[in-house]
C-alpha cells in the first residue's frame, strides 16, 4: 500500500526556504540565474566532487539518477536536506552548519586520541586534519558528509588502520545478539496477554494473524532501544524489562502504510501474503542486529529483502566488510546471495533476484550516509527494480524526507527521535515516475509472442526488424519515424507478412536494458522467420518516402551503428543455430563491432556520451 500523501515530517518550509531552494538552481535552469548564483551553485557541485561531467567515473550520470530520483529538466539532485543546501547557497557563515562541521572533526580527533599511542604521530595527524578542516570549511561550500569522508580518508591512509571502529562495532553487535538470544527476550516476545489485542480473536486463524502483527510491532519497538548497543553494563535480564520496551508507542505517518505494504494486516485470511521485493538500507552497528531480526520475520512471510551496506568504514556505521569480518553479524545474516558487481546489467540482476535465496546483500558503493549521486549502478538498478525502500536512522530520514525531491519508489523510514520514540514515516513515489519491472516486461513480451503465433497460424511470414532507435543521441523521434516509414513501405510490398516494428513498443521511462530484456524474450521464442537488420539503403529509402534529403548525422548509418543491434546480432546468431531455417538479412555480421555497451540509463553507446549530434 503506497502512502496517501508525501510525508512532511519535521521540516516546515516557509516561503523563504522555498524561494532559496528554487533560487539555488534546484528547479531553475542555470541559464536563468544571476551569474554569481549560477557560479556558486556550480562550484558547490565541483568542490564536493558531485558533478558527473567533472567526475564521470565516480558520480552517477543524470540518466542513472533518474532510476532513483524523479527529476524534471531543470532539477539537479543534491544529497542533503533543503535546509543544508539553503545554508550553503546563502554564502553566509551560519552557526548551525559550522557546528556540524566541528562535530565531524571532533569525532575523528577523539578516535585518534583513542587509537594512536605514539604521541608525536598523534599530534602530527591531529594537526594535519585541522589544517585540512580549515581549508575545506573556509568557504562553507562542503557538505558535512563529504568533509567527513575526506578527513577519514586522511586518517585511514596515514595510519593504515583498516577500520578504527571495528572492535566497537563488533561489541555492539555482540551485545544485541546476546540480548536477542536471551531467555528474557524470548519469553517477552512470546508473551500473550488479552490486553495486547484491541479485539479478541474469534478463531485460530485470527489468533495467528493477531500474533503475527503483535510480533512485528514488538520487533519494531526494539529499534528504538539504543541502550542495547550503545551503553555498557548488564543487559536486561527480566522479561518485564522487554515488555516495557514493547509498550512504547510507535509514531509517524507511515506505520499503517508499512503494515499494509508488508501484508501483515490482512482482511482475507485465506489469501496468501503477496511477496514483495524490499531494498533495506542499513545504518548503525548494533541496531543492524535488530534489523536482521525484522528481516528474518519478513522473509518468513515470503518477502525478498535486498540489504544494502555502506562500502567503507564510517564511525560505527555498518559496512559491507563487516559482513565478513564480524562473525556475529555474518552468522545473523545466514547464507545470503552477495551481489558484488558494481555495474550489473538488468538480465543478470533479474537472474539473481529470481534465485531462491530470500536475502541478497550488496554495497551501495559509497562511504557516507546515503549519497545517491555516488551510489553504484547496481544499487541504482536495484532501487529501480524493487517494490519499496526501507531506510534506517535519522540521517537517512533527512535525505529522503527533509527535501523537496521526490523519488521513484515509496520510501519508508524507521528512526528514533531524541526522546527514544520510534517513528515510521512514508514518502510516496512521484506519481509520474515510470517503472518497468521484469514481470511487466515479460508480460509485454508474451503479448508480442501471442501476435506472432496468431500470424503464423494465418500462414504469414514473421519478420523482426532491428534498427537504430536511440543510438544517435537526441534523435529518437526521427529514428522511430524512419523505421515506421520504411516498415509501412515493406508491408505494401510484401504479401502475407507480419513485421514487428520495435519502435511501436517503446514507452517513456524504458531504458535500453529494459528494452533488451523484453526483446530477447521475443527474439528467442522461435517464431521469427526472417530477422532483418536496418541497412543504409533502408534509411535512404525512408527519407526519400518522407520527401527529405538524408541529414548529415544519418549519412552512412546502418544497424552496425546501434548498440542494441550489435547485441541483437549476437542473439540472432545464437537463435539461428537453434532454428537454422531463420534468415538473417542486413549488413555483414562481421561489421557489428563498433558498439558494445549502453551508457547506464541511456539509449546510446557509452562511447558516444561526449559526441554532439546537431
Amino acid at each position: 500500500m503506497p502512502c496517501a500523501v508525501k510525508g512532511k515530517i519535521s521540516m516546515a518550509k516557509d516561503t523563504t526556504d522555498e524561494a532559496v531552494v528554487q533560487d539555488g538552481c534546484s528547479r531553475t535552469s542555470i541559464e536563468d540565474l544571476p551569474p554569481e548564483k549560477a557560479a556558486w551553485r556550480t562550484t558547490f557541485f565541483l568542490e564536493n566532487h558531485l558533478d558527473h561531467f567533472a567526475f564521470p567515473d565516480k558520480v552517477g550520470s543524470p540518466e542513472q539518477m533518474r532510476f532513483m530520483v524523479y527529476l524534471d529538466e531543470y532539477q539537479r539532485y543534491y544529497p542533503c536536506s533543503d535546509r543544508t543546501f539553503k545554508a550553503i547557497m546563502s554564502q553566509r557563515k551560519l552557526p548551525d552548519l559550522q557546528r556540524r562541521y566541528r562535530a565531524v572533526l571532533d569525532r575523528i580527533l577523539r578516535s585518534i586520541d583513542e587509537k594512536i599511542e605514539e604521541e608525536k604521530e598523534r599530534k602530527y595527524l591531529c594537526e594535519l586534519l585541522r589544517f585540512k578542516f580549515q581549508r575545506e570549511t573556509r568557504d562553507q561550500l562542503i557538505l558535512p558528509t563529504r568533509l567527513e569522508k575526506r578527513l577519514i580518508h586522511i586518517y585511514l591512509n596515514r595510519t593504515q588502520i583498516e577500520d578504527p571502529w571495528a572492535d566497537e562495532k563488533a561489541a555492539r553487535n555482540q551485545r544485541v545478539d546476546t540480548a536477542l538470544r536471551s531467555k528474557a527476550f524470548y519469553d517477552a516476545l512470546n508473551h500473550w496477554d488479552p490486553d495486547d489485542f484491541e479485539k479478541p480473536p474469534a478463531n485460530l486463524g485470527e489468533l495467528k494473524e493477531a500474533a503475527r502483527q503483535l510480533e512485528f510491532m514488538r520487533l519494531l519497538s526494539l529499534t528504538g532501544e539504543s541502550a542495547l548497543w550503545e551503553k555498557q553494563g548488564p543487559l536486561p535480564s527480566q522479561k518485564e524489562a522487554y515488555l516495557d520496551i514493547f509498550k512504547r508507542p510507535i509514531r509517524g505517518n507511515g506505520l499503517e502504510a508499512l503494515v499494509q505494504f508488508l501484508d501483515i494486516r490482512r482482511v482475507d485470511l485465506a489469501t496468501p501474503v503477496q511477496p514483495k521485493r524490499i531494498l533495506w538500507l542499513t545504518d548503525e552497528s548494533g541496531e543492524v542486529m535488530v534489523d536482521l531480526a525484522i528481516i528474518r520475520y519478513l522473509t518468513q512471510l515470503g518477502h525478498k529483502v535486498i540489504i544494502s551496506f555502506m562500502e567503507g568504514p564510517l564511525f560505527t556505521s555498518v559496512n559491507i566488510y563487516d559482513t565478513e569480518r564480524d562473525k556475529v553479524l555474518a552468522k545473523a545474516l545466514g547464507s545470503p546471495v552477495f551481489l558484488l558487481d558494481r555495474r550489473i546489467h538488468k538480465n543478470d540482476m533479474v537472474r539473481i533476484l529470481r534465485q531462491d535465496s530470500s536475502v541478497i546483500v550488496l554495497s551501495d558503493g559509497t562511504q557516507e550516509t546515503l549519497n545517491l549521486l555516488l551510489a553504484s549502478t547496481t544499487f541504482a538498478r536495484v532501487f529501480k527494480e524493487v517494490d519499496a525502500v526501507i531506510s534506517r536512522g535519522e540521517l537517512q530520514r533527512r535525505r529522503f524526507f527533509d527535501t523537496h525531491f521526490q523519488f521513484t519508489q515509496d520510501i519508508y523510514n524507521i528512526s528514533t527521535d531524541k526522546n527514544g520514540a520510534v517513528g515510521v514515516h512514508c514518502n510516496p513515489r512521484h506519481p509520474g515516475s515510470s517503472k518497468f519491472s521484469h514481470a511487466d516486461l515479460e508480460k509485454k513480451a508474451r503479448a508480442i509472442i501471442d501476435e506472432m503465433v496468431a500470424a503464423k497460424k494465418n500462414g504469414m511470414t514473421v519478420v523482426f526488424y532491428s534498427g537504430i532507435i536511440g543510438s544517435i543521441p537526441g534523435k529518437i523521434r526521427i529514428a522511430k519515424k524512419i523505421m515506421t516509414t520504411f516498415i509501412d513501405f515493406l508491408k505494401k510490398q510484401l504479401a502475407q507478412t507480419f513485421i514487428i516494428n520495435p519502435s511501436e513498443y517503446f514507452e517513456p521511462g524504458m531504458d535500453a536494458d529494459d528494452l533488451m530484456y523484453m526483446w530477447e524474450i521475443v527474439q528467442t521464442s522461435g517464431f521469427i522467420d526472417i530477422w532483418r537488420f536496418q541497412s543504409y539503403e533502408d534509411i535512404v529509402k525512408a527519407f526519400e518516402l518522407l520527401g527529405r534529403k538524408v541529414p548529415p548525422e544519418w549519412v552512412g548509418k546502418d544497424a552496425t551503428f546501434s548498440t542494441g543491434c550489435t547485441k541483437e546480432m549476437k542473439i540472432a546468431e545464437r537463435v539461428q543455430k537453434k532454428y537454422p531455417e531463420m534468415q538473417i538479412i542486413g549488413p555483414a555480421r562481421e561489421k557489428f563491432t563498433r558498439r558494445q555497451e549502453y551508457g547506464v540509463g541511456q539509449m546510446f553507446d557509452q562511447r558516444l556520451k561526449n559526441v554532439r549530434f546537431h
